[in-house]
This record gives C-alpha cells, structure tokens and sequence, in this order.
C-alpha cells in the first residue's frame, strides 16, 4: 500500500475542498483573458437568473455564477464520503482481529498475515481520516466508532463482511487449530467485504472521481485480493479432509478415495486431443529480459509466467454420456465417442465420430444416437472448418441424429434445425413410430434470414424464440422428416399471458445471488411414469405435467435467492423427490474454496407434495479446492439402492460425490473420489463433467483426461449387500441423463438382506433377529439358484413377514413394509 505517496500526492494537490472553500493555487496568467471571463460571468448574472428552487413550500434563491459552479465543480460526492466513514470501521474490526492471533495460534504464517494487517489497515485508516478531515468532513473516531474490544463493533457487523459480536466473541475463546480456522474463515469474508464495498462505490455515478480516492480503492482492491488468496491456501492446507492440497498433474495428480475404487482411466481417443498441448494449457507468452534476449519456457518461474487465452471452443472436452445396452457413448465437443462395455464393466473403444458444434449431449434410442449442437460454428457436414459468415446455409444448430446400427460407422440421417440450437435434449416418449424429444436451447436466436421464423428479443413480438422449448418429433423409419412440431411458451404468466412470465433475472436483494432471467430450460429431466418433469430453468425450477407429451404444463416453479444458474435436475427412485442444481459461475471458475458459500453453486433437494415443491435441503461437496481447480455442482444419478435415496455427481475438478439424501433435510456425504488441480497454478477446464452409475458401476468423463471408471466399497454407509442389490435393480437397457424410470428390483434374498442391513444400522430390529433372518435367506438362496423349492422355509419366511407388516408412516414402518414385502415375494418364490 502506497500510503505515504498518497500522503503527499493529496498535499500536494492542495487537496480538493468542499462546500464553498475556493482553491487558493495562484498561476501566471494573461489579465487581458481574465477581464474577458470577468466581464462574460457579470454579463450572465446580471441578465440571466440562475435559480435555485427550494423544497416545497420554501422561496427560490438567484445563485451566482460562482456559486453555481461551485456546487458542481466538487471532486468528491456523498458516496465517496460515506465508503470511507464507512471503511474506517470495517478496518478497525481486521486490526482487532488481527490482535487476537499472537496468544492463539501456533503458526508463524498466521503471524505474519496478522502482522500484515496490522500494519497495512492501521496505516489505511489514518489515509482515511486525514481524508476526510481535509475536506471538513465527520471523521469517525477510535472513542465514537470502533473502540477498544470486540462490542464495540455492534452498529456495524452488518456492513458487507464484518464479522458479527458473536462470531469475535467465539473467535477470543479458540486456541489452536480451531483458532486459526475460523480466524481465517473470519477474515477472507472480512476482506471480500471490502472488496464488495468498493465494487459497491465505483458502481455509483460520480463516485471515486478525486484521483487519490481512485488510487486508494485500487491498493485496496490489490493487496486484499492478493491477502485472500494466501488465506485460503493456508486455510485449505488445514483441512483434515484427505481432498485438500492434492498434488497436481495431468496424468500424475494426487488422488483421494473413500469408499469407492478406481478401476480404470481410459485416455482420450486418438484424434480427440492434442497431441502437443493434451492438457489444455494457454499458450504461454514469451518474456523478454533487460537484453532483450527471450527466454527459454524453462528459464520461466510459474511465479512471473504470463499465459495467452485459450481458445473459447473448448474443442476436445468432453461432456455427457449415454449407456444402452452394452453401448457406451461419450459426447465431446469435437463429436462422440463409441465404447463397448465388457463383462467386467470396462468400456473398450470402438469407434470415434467427428462432428464438431457445441457440447454434444447424446441420447440412445434403439438405433439411433440423437445429438445436440449449439455452437455456431456447427456443420450441416460436420466439417472442421467451422462457418464465418453470420448467415449461411451450412451452419448447423439443433439435434443430429445418426444410425448407429453399424456401430463402427455410424450415418447422419436426420436433422433438425432450431431457432437457439440445441444445449440438452430430454427423450420424452418413444416407440416403433416416433420419438418426441423436448429440446432445449440456451444460445442466442440466430438470423431470420438464416432460419425462417426466428425472431429475438423484439419487445411485444410474441413470435420470440425466447421463453420457450420446442417439442421434436422424429420418426423411426424416416428420421430425416423429423421437425419440431410445436413450441410451447412454458414460462408464460397464467393470468396475463405474458411469455416472460417468471424470474426477470438480477439479485433478489443483499447477500443474494445474480440469477439469470428465466427464458429458457437448461435441463429438463422426464420421469414419464409419473407424467411429470423437472425443469431446472435459469432462474427458476420448474416441474411440469406431461400427461400429455406433446403439451407440457407448468405446474409449480420455485426461485433461490442462492442459486445463479439452475443447471440439471434429477428425481430419487420413484419420482417424489428432486434435486436441482446450481452452476454459479458457469462450471469455469472455483466455486468450492473454502470460503465459498455452503450453499451456493450447491444442491438444493424439494420433495414433490400433492405435485408441488417442497425445500428441504442444500448439499454442497464439503472438501475445499484451490483457485486452480473449477467447481461446481454438475450431473449426476441416483443409485438404485433399495429403500435410500443416495446420488453420484460430478463436480468438475471437485471430482466426483456421493450422497444419501434418503433424509431430505439432512444430506450425508458417503464416498468421494478427487484428484488434484490440473495445473499448479493455471486453471485449465477440467474434472468430471457427468458421473452416473450403469449397470453397477460408476462411469465419470473426466473433461481433460478421459473416461474413469469407479466401483463401490463396503462401509459403514452402504454394506455389501446394498451396493448387491443396486447391481440387481431394473433401470431398463437403455440409460439417458435426462430420462427416468421407476426402478424396480427382483424379490431376491440379496434385496432382502440389504433391506435387514438398513434396519439393522438404524437400530431397529435385534442382533438375533439379524442372525436368523440371515441364515434364512442364505437358504433360501440356495434354493433358488438350484431352482428347488422348499415350503418349509417359504412358511418361515412369510410368518417374519406378517410380523414386519406396516405400523405407521415413518422411515423405520416403510423399511419393514419393503422387507416384509420382499419377503413374501421369495417366498412365493419357494413355493
């Protein structure tokens, strides 16, 4: 901080003064000039009347032209004056958090940090009184402001950041590790306060105008800017959590698992990255000496490296899955990607397809692969060469659809063009006919000339391609006929008929979030059984009725002060739950360091009551990731573990996450697997784009690196018996991200038994009950696989079971109805 130069540069200038005080600089000027001016300003008092109205009811005053001037000729406005009253305060709280450290904590970092602030804050302050002082204005005071002690804060622990009598009260009372952790979880927040404050002043017309005042929010933005992130790294670096300060690498990274294994890391396709840059990095920009000699990458410090942009088109990242049958295939930017599953679950390549144009979320139907294209530079001929013209007759936006019977050479034979192109499709319903696919568009509205029919955002034209989804249906013996046969404006208001009928876009008021303006579906997830979907909607989440597929209707919509982009959303087993997620910052940034909100850029869980949205809960991955690392919240599925409702999601660079939400109030993390940063320094995209379980496995795109796939393990969350019988569920044979049906699992001893495990871990039947439940399905699986039959067992098996049967609505009833259930169904069995 520049404090002294500040100092003098305001001495220097004389400093600007308020009110009615006159600059007193004296120039050498020409006295012919200065009698002109004299003369032009008595000549405009004299005939015309500069006036001044009062407030109501008061008179008008005649100013002169001095005092007109003077009243606008001020350098410094309201604002300003307020931000450094204001700021004063604020930094007088960091000194006093900073005095605490020296007795509390065994950390010479910790040390240092405070011994920065105490120097740097208490030098600010004493620029901020002089300020204001020099301008005649009130100068908060250590007696009337901030006083000796943590109480004398309480006016102002609610401006942006300050931590409230409470928090510093709990903060004196720590030692240690748990000191330093809320110290700097106290003053990150503290800091981003300040930065918000001066985001705040410099977004007010006139403010910071005084060029000292300028330079001095700078510094501040500067040094607080460079203090958060050595913060977080030292309190990232505390976490117990096996997450935290991973090694970095592309190939080498540091990894962490709880309760699931890596079975294999399969390396991108040849001809889907580049070989001389497989990472992503940004160019690195070459320094030149003092001798103008340039130097060599090596003779380059990460410290002083200065990276080029990279390309926006994120061309080989890969991005959403879809699984039929013993088919795998991976979407990509640069196009997809076709595996084969093995008996042992691992994916092996079989073919690649090039057919560059946006993400490329893919869908299966049968034989054939449905694809969606935003980006402008998309083909009609899939060509590499992109398109440079705003309009032309070969670009291509909307859904791709391929034969893939021939799996190893799959042909274009459909497309449909729309108006937004195609972010994510949703296959609604299909059979031998047709296929109705609701189609989701995020992009801009391209040219009219382009595409007949696409209108932008002209206000009161309510022909606007905004503010809708389209409904798509292609025929299955010709699907180059396929078209969108309606566009329904799904957001409209129900009243009024207003197609901008919900979220306007904007803050919902302080400690908000920015939530975009709510025109169009990000995701919108089907459970068809249940005639309802799940819109996760830019602004809000939306559920619709589906009864009729061709004819969505708006049921319920909810908004979150905390979510700024609703992204995906994905029902538990049997569609009375869904979880929204929120992509803050766009799946680019860091979202999940350790001072990041709990619940921002997180899961938020609604149960569906009488068709209508119910908040329960928020979920976040708790492991704190660095600056280098994006994250966010990013798809997932559940797991079909009978009786819980537990989900697998990706979180980019966070890696991926699992979590029992059977409680929707009280999420559980139950396994995670993460690896480090791509780049020690540099972010670069990477991380799990989609994880999703199939057919018991777990299969992650990793965005930079590859395909992953992962297994479950036995622990105390999820015995061997539970992961059992999510390997037996009916999902169907076909699995697409935003597509659910009922799961249903076979009345098999192994069901059975991970439904005795649950009620055994919520302490809810006997450890004799256990043992002999168990030696009785052990039977009985015997049996079964010998394919006799045994009465005997049948008849012990349905008397526990008419002792289980159902005593109430709560969580234990419902797990022995399930059980008890199941245990008449084997019994049949043995019969």
């Amino acid at each position: 901080m520049r404090i002294k130069h500040l100092l003098l540069a305001s001495a220097l200038s004389g400093l600007v003064l308020s009110g009615c005080q006159q600059n007193t600089k004296t120039e050498t000027v020409d006295t012919q000039d200065v009698g002109a001016q004299t003369a032009s300003a008595e000549k405009i008092v004299s005939t015309t009347p500069i006036v001044l109205p009062g407030a109501p009811g008061q008179s008008a005053r005649i100013l002169s032209a001095e005092e007109a001037i003077d009243i606008a000729d001020n350098s410094y406005s309201p604002d300003d004056v307020l931000f450094m009253q204001n700021m004063i305060p604020h930094h007088a709280q960091a000194l006093e958090l900073a005095a605490l450290v020296e007795t509390r904590t065994n950390s010479q970092e910790l040390v240092d940090i405070a011994g920065r602030i105490d120097a740097s804050q208490a030098d600010e302050i004493k620029f901020m009184q002089d300020w204001l002082e020099a301008r005649g204005e009130t100068v908060p005071t250590q007696a009337n402001n901030y006083g000796s002690g943590h109480n004398g804060h309480s006016a102002h622990h609610q401006m942006d950041g300050m931590a409230t009598p409470a928090q510093m009260e709990q903060l004196a009372g720590l030692e240690g590790i748990k000191f330093d952790q809320l110290f700097l979880t106290l003053m990150i927040t503290h800091h981003e306060g300040a930065l918000t404050m001066v985001s705040d002043l410099t977004d007010q017309p006139g403010s910071a105008y005084d060029p000292v005042l300028f330079e001095f929010t700078n510094d501040i933005v500067n040094d607080q800017t460079d203090e958060i992130e050595r913060m977080s790294g030292l309190l990232g670096s505390l976490s117990l959590d096996p997450r935290a300060g991973l090694k970095p690498g592309y190939k080498d990274a540091g990894e962490a698992a709880m309760n699931v294994k890596l079975l294999a890391a399969l390396d991108n396709p040849a001809g889907f990255f580049d070989p001389q840059n497989p990472s992503g990095l940004p160019p690195i920009i070459k320094k030149e000496d003092e001798g103008d000699e340039t130097r060599s990458d090596d003779e380059q410090s990460l410290d002083d490296t200065e990276w080029g942009e990279r390309s926006p088109l994120l061309s080989f990242s890969n991005t959403d899955m879809a699984f039929a049958n013993d088919i795998l295939v991976t979407g990509s930017y640069h196009g997809f990607n076709i595996y084969k599953l093995q008996d042992d679950g691992l994916p092996k390549l079989y073919s690649s397809v090039v057919c560059p144009g946006g993400q490329g979320d893919v869908s299966i139907v049968d034989n054939l692969l449905i694809m969606s294209v935003e980006q402008t530079r998309g083909r009609v001929d899939c060509g590499l060469q992109g398109i440079n013209e705003d309009v032309s007759e070969d670009r291509f936006r909307g859904l791709r659809i391929f034969d893939i019977s021939d799996l190893a050479a799959p042909i274009q034979v459909g497309q449909v063009q729309t108006c937004r192109g195609s972010h994510t499709h949703s296959i609604v319903t299909s059979d031998d006919n047709k296929i109705i696919v609701y189609n989701s568009g995020t992009s801009s509205v391209r040219d009219e000339k382009e595409l007949a029919g696409c209108i932008g955002d002209i206000p009161g034209d309510n022909r606007t391609a905004l503010f809708r989804i389209d409904v798509i249906e292609i025929p299955v013996s010709d699907p180059s006929k396929s078209r969108i046969i309606d566009s329904p404006a799904v957001f409209a208001d129900e009243k009024t008929g207003r197609l901008a009928g919900l979220w306007q876009g904007g803050d919902h008021g302080d400690d908000t979030q920015t939530s975009r303006q709510t025109n169009q579906c990000h995701d919108i997830t089907v459970f068809p059984e249940a005639k309802i979907a799940a819109g996760a909607c830019s602004g809000n989440g939306i559920i619709f009725d589906i009864s009729n597929p061709l004819k969505p209707v708006r049921i319920d919509e909810v908004i979150d002060t905390g979510f700024a982009y609703w992204h995906s959303a994905t029902f538990n087993n049997d569609g009375t739950k869904v979880i929204f997620t929120d992509e803050w910052g766009g799946g680019s940034r860091p979202r999940c360091r350790v001072y990041d909100k709990k619940d921002w850029g997180a899961n938020a869980i609604y149960d569906i009551v009488d068709r209508k949205l119910v908040f329960k809960g928020y979920y976040k991955m708790p492991a704190p990731q660095t600056d280098s690392e994006n994250c966010v919240a990013h798809n997932g599925s559940v797991i079909p573990v009978p009786g819980r409702d537990i989900f697998v999601q990706a979180w980019y660079q966070g890696g991926l996450s699992i979590m029992d939400f059977t409680d929707s109030e009280n999420p559980v993390e139950i396994a995670y697997f993460d690896r480090g940063p791509i780049h020690e320094t540099k972010l670069v995209l990477g991380g799990y784009w989609s994880s999703y379980w199939y057919d018991g496995k777990i299969y992650g795109t990793e965005i930079a690196r590859g395909l992953d796939v992962l297994s479950l393990l036995p622990s105390e969350y999820l015995t061997a018996n539970e992961i059992a019988a999510a390997s037996l569920a009916d999902q169907g044979d076909v699995f697409n991200p935003q597509q659910q049906f009922s799961v249903t699992w076979p009345s098999d001893p192994i069901v059975a038994k991970a439904h005795v495990d649950q009620l055994a871990r919520a302490e809810a039947l006997p450890d004799a009950s256990v043992t002999e439940l168990t030696r009785l399905l052990d039977l009985a699986a015997v049996q079964i696989k010998s394919g006799d039959g045994d009465a005997s067992l049948a008849d012990e098996l349905s008397k526990i079971a008419k002792g289980l049967g159902p005593r109430g609505n709560d969580a234990i009833a419902l797990q022995q109805t399930r059980l008890a259930d199941t245990l008449t169904a084997i019994a049949s069995r043995l019969q």
